[in-house]
């Protein structure tokens, strides 16, 4: 890493412009299109930058302006954002998949004038929510199918607008070098918009300071250069794709690869051979699912052998990580299971030249973490939020497991309140929350430490670990600690349980509710000749219920050897006939569940667990694709386990 980044070099678009001039032919960035692979080197990036910052100067983007980003991972969005940081505007990245609602929400708070979007499904969501509280001037589009006989004064072409930047730039040939020159440390590099679990999304606003540090400590931590090469398919209003695929990116100066679409990642990742990448635990849980799959639908042999080094790789594999004495008949054996098993099974999933894997985001189930932990891969943790830039701790690759996010990264400070609340001092620390002062004081103690809403400690080496959000932390009645996400994690190892939500604070056990994962769950049903006609009949058949009662009673044994949770066994149990999903407010954007909203839309459910009746009609309202809304009618069976 070049010794001037984070002295002269101080701002993400000066670092661009050093890439620019001293990585000139390197490739910085790849988009897959139409199957095929394009690619720009570092000269070209800067180039594209350049001409598309003079557009948007042209349009009247200005210095302290904010400037929504809308839509899939895409170079051309990806540069928006290091045009409007050239010319001291603030990037406002929104999740793509955001209802018009939700969009319209954060267009008025951050009071956005021009927006750069991907296509005409994000074109259409802007002109649904346009009202007299959106002052929209300028709304640019990069994908033109469809939008042909749109007549909207202030719709326009990614493409003109490039063309007219680059006749600016070629009759102002000083004016975006003396822009980048003139960017600070101190300014705002990015409003990004908290998922919102509790509460209205809350801009956090960082400056180029407080991400660049960070990103520069991040570097060295896990040595990361020119030679790492990171898929990038996560929602860029995420911290953690922030994080990576522009911080990181820029000061490490590796190759940043977008995929065709999410339907394609793990194709495109067995092309690109990533050795860096980063994902939340539903991520891995998705994956695991798919190849818990394709296992069911191998021969016996096959299976057989798949479940036997699997069983001795969670035995072993720990074993290796620490370089602790292990048997020559056990390396023969785990060198066999890499040829037959191991080594073929990252190559499905693309993480044959991964170097480093990290989730973060949420805590992640303790079988899964040593599932992919068993077979080789560098997967660990690391511990932040959006307010943080995502730095406070990071386990190291020696030592890692699922228990900690490991230690605090140079320059933070833990300490643990008597609540068990974890506070914190980070030089990654947010500037504020966008309009919000009041919150914002709010956010820190009487000594400047950052509330984080998280509970845990620090054990006896150091390591921070996390037992849950301060406020979901309960007890049973008996006194039994009640950690539901701890609970909701172990369920989700199970590839037929996509989402589940544990109750029981202040009750006399554990009950749950559980969404079943439709393609494992039907795969299943398929090869037992169980007959479905979709998600709601699926979830409804007895044969379901009892699949779904031998994971909790899987679940239910482990628990029974914990010392602290054995009271919180799960007693009960129904199968939802609607998946949890974030158009109906039962989710966030990054797939947290809104407890508060779940109590209150399930309440007649809940009262059913707690209750000695074995069935409860149910209706709701949902959301269609389409953004159609109706309702649906169900009799829920409750179960006992």
């Amino acid at each position: 890493m070049h010794t001037e980044i984070g002295k002269t070099l101080n701002t993400f678009p000066k670092i661009l412009k050093f890439r620019s001039e001293n990585n000139s032919k390197n490739i910085a960035i790849r988009e897959k299109y139409l199957g095929i692979w394009q690619q720009w080197t570092w000269n070209q990036v800067f180039n594209e930058v350049t001409y598309l910052a003079c557009g948007l100067k042209e349009k009247g983007l200005s210095k302290g302006m904010n400037i929504a980003i809308v839509g899939e991972n895409r170079p051309r969005l990806y540069w928006t954002i290091s045009a409007a940081q050239s010319l001291g505007a603030v990037p406002v990245p929104i999740y793509q998949d955001s209802i018009a609602s939700e969009m319209q929400y954060i267009l008025q708070n951050a009071d956005i004038q021009i927006a750069v979007v991907e296509d005409q499904e994000q074109v259409d969501k802007f002109l649904e929510v346009l009202n007299d509280d959106i002052n929209l001037k300028c709304l640019i589009y990069d994908d033109p199918r469809g939008l042909e006989n749109y007549k909207v004064e202030f719709l326009h072409d990614y493409e003109k607008i490039r063309q007219v930047g680059k006749k600016f730039h070629e009759a102002n040939t000083n004016f975006f070098d003396n822009s980048i020159n003139n960017t600070k440390p101190e300014d705002v590099s990015v409003i990004l918009y908290t998922s919102g679990t509790t509460s209205k999304p809350k801009g956090v606003v960082h400056t180029h300071k407080s991400f660049l540090d960070i990103a520069i400590q991040d570097v060295l931590f896990d040595q990361f250069s020119e030679k790492d090469s990171v898929l990038s398919y996560l929602p860029m209003a995420w911290i953690g794709d922030h994080l990576f695929a522009h911080a990181q990116y820029l000061v490490a100066g590796y190759t940043l690869n977008c995929p065709e679409s999410g339907e394609t990642v793990i194709n495109d990742m067995k092309e690109i051979g990533p050795t860096y990448y980063f994902a939340p635990p539903r991520v891995w849980e998705n994956l695991l699912t798919q190849v818990m799959i394709r296992i069911e639908d191998a021969s016996l042999l096959k299976r057989n052998l798949f479940k036997f080094f699997i069983k001795f790789a969670q035995s072993q594999g720990s074993k290796f990580d620490v370089n602790n004495k292990i048997s020559l008949f056990n390396k023969v054996l785990y060198f066999l299971g890499n040829i037959l098993i191991y080594a073929p099974l990252k190559n499905v999933l693309g993480m044959s030249n991964l170097r480093i894997a990290y989730t973060g985001g949420a805590a992640i189930g303790p079988d899964l973490y040593k599932f992919y932990r068993s077979l080789g891969i560098n997967l660990k943790q690391l511990y932040g939020q959006t307010e943080t830039a995502a730095y406070v701790c990071k386990q190291e690759t020696i030592g890692a497991e699922a228990e900690h996010v490991g230690k605090p990264l140079p320059g933070v400070e833990v300490k643990i309140a008597d609540n068990k609340e974890i506070l914190i001092k980070t030089p990654g620390i947010f500037k504020e929350y966008y309009k919000l002062p009041d919150e914002y004081s709010e956010a820190f103690d009487n000594n400047n430490f950052f509330k984080t809403g998280d509970a845990g400690f620090l054990d006896d080496m150091g390591n921070l670990k996390i037992i849950d959000r301060a406020k979901d932390v309960g007890t049973l009645l008996d006194n039994t600690l009640f950690a539901p996400q701890f609970l909701e994690n172990k369920l989700k190892f199970f590839p037929y349980i996509k989402e589940a939500v544990c109750f029981g604070d202040q009750k006399d056990f554990v009950s749950c509710f559980i969404n079943i994962d439709i393609d494992a769950v039907g795969n299943w049903a398929e090869k037992k000749g169980v007959g479905y006609s979709g998600y709601v009949d699926l979830s409804s058949k007895p044969e379901v219920a009892e699949l779904v009662k031998d994971c909790i009673s899987e679940v239910n044994k482990d628990l029974l050897k914990e010392k602290d949770l054995k009271g919180s066994v799960i007693k009960k149990f129904l199968v939802l006939p609607k998946e949890l999903d974030a158009d109906d407010d039962e989710l966030t954007r990054t797939r947290k569940v809104r407890r508060n909203f779940i109590n209150e839309k399930y309440k007649i459910l809940i009262d059913a667990l707690y209750s000695n009746v074995d069935n409860c009609d149910f209706e709701t309202k949902v959301t269609f694709e389409d953004g159609r809304t109706g309702s649906l009618k169900a009799n829920v069976k409750i179960l006992d386990c």
